[in-house]
């Protein structure tokens, strides 16, 4: 397709491709290779942990240098999908991604698995944003809810069998091929991309605001580490403290700058429409509760039911395969139009809290327990993710759809972040408050590898039990909050905010 053809296709009634349903797969393969890698590691914990002699801090880091990068950079590389097209970005970022799994593959050091990951989360930001994007502009409003239900379904397919997938190859290799098995589907990627899709860009786009990704990334990368090494050096210390002021300070220095300039990274104006707020609270938190409970399940499977890495992964298919049963029945896209907006977001978030807590309160003493918590948290999933996706992009004008895409993206990547640090923070200083003596060693094998007898044993399993807990407890909470907010929000938009009049007829004009 020639540039001009592209453009005239950008301009043209979206839906209007013959190859839509197409695209829609190859550009949800290449999404679903991104987002296993957000918890494809959280079964192989015990092995870095060995291998690499990684601490709990290092771990954490691990998975989190991956999220804080995308999200970081997702704004950026919306808005640079805007103006150069989407097409470019997506092959771009099909081989960054690719060599850094393949960094990744190859690292001997816990510095340098850390440093690949962040690598990779580069060119995870470009995909990311660009795949949404492209739905967005390929389908008319009559099949948009449908197809983000696909897409939203691959979403939560990645974070949900990354430890399936993390299982089967710890079961038969060493725990590097986990990566090295992207580099295959990155080829493959860019030769679909460069194929099938289209080409689409706002001529008129706005040049990278790249202070304004600096600013994002440092800020939440520092907040982030703060909420990381708070249990082991005290939340009142000065390290803690100077770097939780710096990262909030760092933030509110972005907020300004993207007031004062006129290409901004991410409009502030967004945040006077309540659909868009109520959309962002929601989708933060449900990426906090999956991201922090597969990052505690995987621990507790292992760690003390004793299952292996392909086990471990298996046990957490159920919420995996809920999702997609879900989703790909059109139950969502069926049950928006009839519930509404709020009712159908109020309703999935609270079944995925009433899930983190049946983990809590019945996974303790076996998997029964577990398997029913998984269950209501892939309905609650399958209901919230399409419907909150849906209300972003709503509330953003279609000509911002890589910014939009890059808005979505970036609340799913640090709400994944934020869990993983925020449990895992609960989960470390409920476990050094039952046992003091285990404080100074750096993970559970540590503290028992140093235990002096079994029952000093069972007395840390039982101490890191309780802090998984604990740690569930606390997610399924803002959860709740959480959702029952973003509902509110919602409703009090739908029933005639200022913003959204104001914010239609811009975008009747631009039309």
């Amino acid at each position: 397709m020639t540039a001009t053809a592209a453009e005239q296709h950008d301009r043209a009634p979206r839906g209007s491709h013959p190859q839509r349903w197409l695209i829609l797969g190859v550009i949800c393969l290449a999404q679903l290779t991104v987002l296993l890698d957000n918890t494809v590691l959280n079964v192989a914990i015990p092995s870095l942990t060995t291998e690499l002699d990684a601490s709990t801090a290092d771990v954490q880091w691990m998975i989190n240098a991956y999220s804080l990068v995308q999200s970081g950079l997702l704004l950026t590389a919306g808005s640079a999908a805007d103006r150069y097209g989407r097409r470019k970005m997506l092959v771009a970022g099909l081989v960054l991604f690719g060599i850094g799994s393949l960094a990744a593959g190859l690292a001997q050091s816990s510095g340098q698995l850390i440093a690949a990951r962040a690598g990779m989360g580069i060119g995870g930001a470009l995909l990311i944003t660009t795949t949404l994007a492209v739905v967005v502009q390929i389908f008319d409003d009559t099949e948009r809810v449908k197809a983000i239900g696909i897409w939203s379904t691959v979403n939560s397919l990645g974070f949900a069998v990354g430890p399936l997938v993390g299982g089967v190859m710890l079961e038969h290799f060493w725990w590097g091929a986990i990566f090295l098995i992207n580099i295959p589907v990155a080829v493959l990627g860019v030769i679909a991309v460069v194929r099938l899709v289209p080409e689409s860009k706002n001529p008129r786009g706005d040049r990278p605001d790249l202070l304004g990704a600096l600013l994002s990334t440092i800020g939440m990368a520092a907040v982030v580490y703060a909420i990381i090494s708070g249990p082991e050096h005290g939340w009142t210390s000065g390290q803690v403290l100077l770097t939780a002021f710096t990262g909030a300070a760092v933030l509110t220095g972005f907020v300004l700058w993207e007031l004062h300039i006129p290409y901004p990274m991410l409009d502030m104006h967004f945040f006077r429409d309540q659909r868009f707020i109520g959309a962002v609270a929601g989708a933060v938190l449900v990426a906090f509760g999956m991201g922090g409970s597969l990052f505690l399940l995987t621990q507790h499977l292992q760690f003390v039911l004793g299952y292996g890495p392909l086990e471990a992964g298996l046990r957490t298919a159920p919420l995996a395969m809920t999702v997609v049963a879900l989703n790909l029945t059109g139950l969502g896209a069926r049950l928006v139009p009839k519930m509404g907006t709020p009712a159908t977001i109020a309703t999935g978030m609270s079944l995925l809290a009433a899930g983190l807590g049946a983990i809590a309160l019945l996974g303790g003493e076996g998997y029964g327990g577990m398997l029913l918590g998984l269950v209501v948290m892939g309905a609650g999933i399958a209901l919230a993710m399409p419907a909150m996706a849906n209300a972003i992009m709503s509330a953003i004008p279609p000509e911002k759809a890589g910014v939009g895409a890059g808005v979505n993206g970036t609340l799913a990547e640090f709400g994944n972040g934020l869990g993983v640090a925020v449990l895992g923070a609960v989960l470390t200083s409920r476990f050094a408050t039952l046992v003091p003596a285990a404080v100074g060693a750096a993970s559970l094998p540590a503290a028992l590898a140093a235990a002096d007898g079994a029952g000093d044993r069972q007395r840390i399993t039982d101490a890191f039990a309780s802090g998984l807990q604990t740690s569930q407890l606390a997610g399924a909470v803002a959860v709740l909050a959480g959702g029952l907010l973003a509902a509110a929000l919602l409703r009090r938009a739908e029933r005639g905010g200022p913003a959204a009049p104001e914010r239609d007829a811009a975008r009747a004009d631009s039309a």
